[in-house]
């Protein structure tokens, strides 16, 4: 839906809309066909060829890191384009709220499983890491009990995901020897860390917001 613009600046004045070009709205919508949502399929269907790529070696056959890495690639730059698409053209849609978030959430997942099974990563960082989103699951079937929806990604847990989604490649990357895998390893392990820090105190603000969101609606029902 266009909304019409009550400013009085004229259509050539600097940045007023262009004649005849609705302005792009930011506000959810139903649609399923968009671009920004095809992108989304899109990184979800490099999931499992990111796993078949990196647990080639666990069982005996060639390493294909490099095609992995390429994978891991291409899914942060949908990412990325996926949301600036989306708010350039006007097209967020409630279904690509939904898959960017499960998008990434598989994407770490898949990453996890692979770097542990290839011994890259110790399993206690998959507890935690794990332990956390089945955590999440409690706010979330609080807020389905009172009627809510899931609340919106808060930019710190957009954070721990990025730095958590490069740290990864990089550990992968320091699978190895030499000088260039060292330094790889090295940062990868420096994201991690902090990654996982900002992923857990994501949490705690998300829950906040669940304490806030039930505390509001049950102060509108008195």
């Amino acid at each position: 839906m266009t909304v019409p613009s009550t400013g009085s600046a004229a259509p050539n004045e600097p940045g007023a809309p262009d004649a005849g070009k609705p302005a792009p709205s930011s506000a959810p919508t139903d649609r399923i066909w968009t671009i920004p949502n095809a992108l989304s399929v899109l990184r979800l269907l490099g999931v499992p060829l990111f796993l078949w790529l990196v647990l080639r070696p666990v069982f005996h056959g060639p390493h294909y890191d490099g095609w992995a890495l390429l994978t891991l690639l291409v899914s942060g730059a949908t990412d990325y384009f996926d949301g600036v698409l989306a708010r350039a053209l006007g097209q967020v849609s409630k279904l690509g709220a939904l898959l960017d978030p499960a998008a990434d959430r598989l994407y770490i997942l898949a990453t996890l499983a692979g770097l542990a099974a290839r011994q890259i990563i110790p399993v206690w960082l998959v507890a935690i890491l794990v332990g956390r989103d089945l955590l999440m699951g409690i706010p979330l079937l609080v807020l389905k009990r009172h009627g809510f929806g899931p609340p919106p990604v808060h930019y710190l847990g957009k954070a721990a995901t990025f730095n958590l989604l490069y740290a990864f490649p990089l550990l992968l990357l320091g699978d190895g020897h030499g000088w260039l895998h060292d330094l790889a390893g090295s940062v990868g392990w420096a994201f991690a860390i902090w990654g996982t820090a900002m992923y857990w105190l994501a949490a705690g603000l998300y829950v906040v917001q669940v304490r806030q969101l039930i505390s509001s609606g049950s102060a509108e029902t008195q």
